[in-house]
Order: C-alpha cells, then sequence, then structure tokens
C-alpha cells in the first residue's frame, strides 16, 4: 500500500466507531485475566467478536510448544506492563513459561544478532527493531510470519511485505508539554509555528536525540529541502536544549519545569503520566507523525512453536486488547484502530498523517541524519577527532575504556546505544573489546562519550 493511500485509510479506520456486533464469545470462555481488562476499559465482550477464530492456532505448533516449555522475549515494554498485558495468554497457555526481558537497543537487538551470528539464541522474539532491520534479513536471521493464521488482522503497511516483522503497536511521535507553563491556545498548530514562533526559542524545547522518530515522517512529506531548513532552524534559531536523556525521562523532566515542551514524547507514555496526576499534556501540530513499532521472531531459535504461538495470540483481538490495557499503546489490529483505543484522539482526529513505513525509513533515514547529526554536534560544542590506539584498560564490561594519546592516558564512555562498536568490521558489543586492540576512536576528548570504535 502507498503512503498516501495508507494515510487515508488510517484516518477513516481511526475516526470510526467501534460496531458491538451481536454475536460475541461468551463471557465463561474468556480468560479471567480477560474478563477483568474488559471490565477495567468498560469494554462489553462483543468487542471480542471473531475472537473463537482467532484463538485457533495450529495443533503442531500447541503440542510443540509443551514439549519446548518456554518462549524468551526481548521488548520494551516496562516489566509489569508486560506482566500484565502477557496474562491471558499465561491463561490460555499454562504449559509455556515466558522470560520476558525490558532492554536497551543494545540489548534486545544488537546481541541477539551477534549470538546468531556465531550460531547461539539469547532470544526467541524481538520488538523494536528498527534501523536493525537490514542486518536481521541481510544475515535470513528472522522468520517468516505470515504462516500465523491472525496475520490477516494487520493491515498492509503495518507489517513487512515478505513477512520478516508484523506490527507491535502503532505510536503517535509528537510534543509533550507541561500544562502549568503553557497554555493550550498558545500550542503551535503546524510544525513550522513551532520554530518559527519566538515563543518556543531559547531553551523552551528539551529536544531528544531521536529525529527518527518523528522528523522522518515529516521528511517523507515535505521532502529534503524543507527538511534541511527546518533542522538548521530548529538548532540555529530555536536554540533548544539539548538532552541526552531517554524519550521517557524526558516527558518527566518536562513534568519538573525543566523545560516546557519535550521532543519527541509518545502519546501513550504521556497518558500514563496524564493518569497518574502529572501537569503534562500531548499536543499534535499537523501533519502527525506515526510509526509501527516492529515483532520478529529469530529463526531457529529452540522455541520457535512457543514463538508462533505468542505472536499470534499477540495479534488477536485480546493480545491487542491486553496491550492498550497495560500501557494504552493504540492496537494495530485492523477491527481495533479506532477513537476508542487513542489517548488523546482530539490531537489526531481529522489531522493529516505522516506515516514512517519501513520503505520510508530505508529511504530517508541516512539523509535525516546527515544533516541533523552535524547539527545536534554543533549545538553541544562538540569537534570529534579520530586516533588510532592500543587498548590499556576496560572497566566495567566495556562502559569505560583507557588508552594513551601523546602519551597521556585517555579514558573514554561507551554508549550501549550512541556508541558504534566494530570488531573486524562487523557490529559487536562493547564487552568485547579487549585490552591490546588496536581501535580507531572517535571521540571529542579525555572523559567524553565516544561516537565510534572500530577494532581488530
Amino acid at each position: 500500500m502507498k503512503l498516501n493511500k495508507l494515510a487515508a485509510s488510517l484516518a477513516v479506520a481511526v475516526a470510526a466507531a467501534v460496531v458491538m456486533a451481536p454475536a460475541a464469545p461468551q463471557a465463561a470462555e474468556l480468560p479471567e485475566a480477560t474478563k477483568k481488562i474488559l471490565a477495567k476499559l468498560k469494554l462489553d465482550a462483543s468487542i471480542l467478536k471473531g475472537l473463537d477464530k482467532e484463538m485457533n492456532p495450529p495443533k503442531a505448533w500447541i503440542d510443540g510448544a509443551k514439549k519446548e516449555g518456554r518462549v524468551k522475549i526481548g521488548g520494551t515494554w516496562d516489566p509489569d506492563q508486560f506482566r500484565k498485558m502477557a496474562a491471558p495468554f499465561v491463561e490460555r497457555y499454562p504449559f509455556v513459561k515466558i522470560t520476558y526481558n525490558r532492554a536497551t537497543r543494545m540489548d534486545r537487538v544488537n546481541k541477539p544478532l551477534m549470538a546468531f551470528r556465531a550460531g547461539r539464541y539469547l532470544t526467541d522474539v524481538i520488538s523494536g527493531i528498527g534501523a536493525q532491520f537490514p542486518l536481521f534479513k541481510e544475515l535470513n536471521a528472522i522468520v517468516d510470519l505470515r504462516v500465523l493464521p491472525n496475520w490477516g488482522n494487520v493491515p498492509d503497511g503495518m507489517k513487512h511485505p515478505e513477512g520478516l516483522w508484523v506490527g507491535q503497536r502503532l505510536r503517535y511521535w509528537c510534543l509533550s508539554y507541561n500544562t502549568k507553563l503553557v497554555k493550550k491556545s498558545e500550542l503551535p498548530k503546524t510544525w513550522d509555528a513551532l520554530v518559527d514562533d519566538p515563543r518556543w526559542h531559547n531553551q523552551k524545547i528539551g529536544l531528544g536525540n531521536r529525529p527518527n522518530l518523528w522528523l522522518v515522517m515529516l521528511w517523507g512529506i515535505k521532502g529534503s529541502e524543507w527538511g534541511g531548513n527546518y533542522i538548521n532552524k530548529m538548532f540555529a534559531v530555536t536554540k533548544p536544549q539539548l538532552r541526552k536523556e531517554g524519550m521517557n525521562a524526558m516527558i518527566g523532566l518536562a513534568i519538573a519545569g525543566e523545560f516546557e515542551i519535550a521532543l519527541p514524547s509518545a502519546a501513550y507514555r504521556v497518558i500514563q503520566m496524564v493518569d497518574k496526576g502529572a501537569p503534562i499534556g500531548w499536543h499534535c501540530p499537523e501533519p502527525v507523525p506515526l510509526a509501527v513499532s516492529e515483532l520478529a521472531v529469530m529463526r531457529g531459535n529452540p522455541h520457535m512453536n512457543a514463538s508462533l504461538l505468542f505472536v499470534d495470540w499477540f495479534m488477536s483481538k485480546e493480545g491487542q486488547i491486553a496491550q492498550y490495557a497495560a500501557n494504552k499503546a493504540p492496537p494495530v489490529h485492523r477491527e481495533l484502530q479506532t477513537q476508542n483505543f487513542l489517548a488523546f484522539p482530539d490531537q489526531i482526529l481529522g489531522k493529516k498523517i505522516a506515516f514512517r513505513s519501513p520503505e520510508l525509513m530505508e529511504r530517508t533515514m541516512v539523509k535525516v541524519f546527515k544533516v541533523w547529526d552535524p547539527a545536534w554536534q554543533r549545538g553541544l560544542g562538540i569537534s570529534y577527532k579520530t586516533v588510532k590506539v592500543k587498548i590499556t584498560k576496560t572497566k566495567r564490561k566495556g562502559r569505560r575504556i583507557s588508552f594513551k594519546v601523546g602519551g597521556k592516558t585517555h579514558t573514554v564512555k561507551v554508549s550501549g546505544s550512541r556508541t558504534q562498536v566494530l570488531i573486524n568490521g562487523q557490529d559487536n558489543d562493547r564487552s568485547n573489546i579487549k585490552v591490546g586492540m588496536t581501535c580507531m576512536v572517535t571521540y571529542p576528548g579525555n572523559k567524553e562519550e565516544a561516537r565510534k570504535f572500530s577494532c581488530k
């Protein structure tokens, strides 16, 4: 499905009301956890119409999962959210023990890929592969999910055309704001207004180093000339606070008044804080950036039947509603993309959607970062240098690495997500950088964070 057609279909689907059909599963047939979820959300059981067909996986998967006995899942759900979300699955399939790991991108995505190269398996099911997807595809590391009976529940464009991943949840990425410091009437109606209005200049915006979450989508609609100009305005004219924290932490900083606006912020994360009574709101200039998080299964993993059983359940109405109940993430199930499952429907309905398709990511990501990265570094006053050194010391599993430059010892920080680590030309983990290795190190100076290690 082409981008404009997909955006149009999303707008229609989101605006539609949930149809409460008379035919529905009998309450006695549902897991107790599902009954509690429906009661919590004040949803009639009729919303699960057709669930009996969705809960019909191949018998071979069930038999195989009983023998395997477990499945390992790496994701970005908070542990308590995952436990609540998975409760109906656990009731339906008590013979499958779930080991869940809420991990950084390095631990969740990069390490399983490195293990796969070595013929080992750390994780069976992975969420949020993102920009690393081309490597997974190149190594034939993930399975074709078109075998899932519930594959058709997810619209085209929200799953890989060759079945290599399926959408996990919709994520609308806009901005959050401190409701004590910002009036609704002041909020920008367009993205251009955010950088052109002096109201938001001079440290009023807390900006995260994640243009892939929002700017890629806008770039795709408005083009490279607009995108390049926008980045220059954002950094040179607006002068935001450039923050190194994660996007969830930035919402907390906006609540604390560190800045008035946090960019970008996911709607489902903000509503969690609103529900706790925090002085935070969520606002979307037009067009509205929309992304889909990916869910994939590692090829050849030792719990393949349990993996497919879990993902197929997750693509059902029950699985998607359970996720929404746990963390307010909008469902990808085609019949659940309605205003009932939007945290801030007034900020989305009727607005143009800027959708981040896999094709757009592949086509645009490099262009965006080519302009964004130098602007970010200039904004922080950072200039990088690259030196050829021999590693003399490592601490904390590679989080701190020392070497000598001009006779003086330099120690740099190595981030699990921001520092690229290559060993013999292959992506690797910082813990595998060893004393005695010769490395090309790109970094701003002693005691700072390195941008890249390329070692032999």
